[in-house]
């Protein structure tokens, strides 16, 4: 995980910085990770290598209905589908796992790309773009919003 956790073009878009050391690292773990409702790492199946290739997680908001998932794959991983069957399985077993959940959000940046396309092929559904609604990294940020709703059909 250290070997993606620091990687500044990973953590680019990424709420954190890109962790300087295994301590720093193991905090997270400890101090978030472990407390956090919903929180999963993405290894690959069957590739004999049981270690996290990135993770993907459900942060609760005010309101118990609403859930803003976040996802986040080592750059070796990149444009290879990860992200995408990561989100469409998380989608596919949240909904049963937390209690009142009716729509899940993704928020992201205006110049990520990649993770629009990520949310897209996972079968979210773009709202719009919430304007200098996030302050990132020294400056306030666009955001699309991306929503599915429990009972949408998943894309193959």
């Amino acid at each position: 995980m250290m070997a993606w956790a620091s990687d500044p073009e990973v953590a680019a878009f990424c709420r954190w910085e890109p962790y300087v050391s295994t301590e720093s690292l193991l905090a997270y773990l400890r101090d978030t990770v472990l407390p956090h409702p919903w929180f999963r790492a993405i290894c690959l199946a069957g590739d004999g290598d049981d270690r996290p290739m990135g993770a993907v997680s459900l942060e609760p908001t005010a309101d118990r209905c609403r859930g803003e998932l976040g996802y986040v794959v080592a750059r070796a991983h990149w444009g290879r589908g990860v992200a995408t069957a990561a989100v469409r399985c998380a989608l596919a077993t949240v909904f049963g796992e937390v209690e009142g959940l009716a729509r899940v959000e993704a928020l992201v940046d205006v110049d990520n790309a990649a993770s629009s396309r990520v949310a897209e092929k996972a079968g979210f559904r773009r709202e719009g773009v919430l304007r200098r609604h996030y302050w990132h990294k020294g400056r306030a940020r666009d955001l699309v919003m991306y929503s599915f709703v429990s009972g949408n059909p998943l894309p193959q």
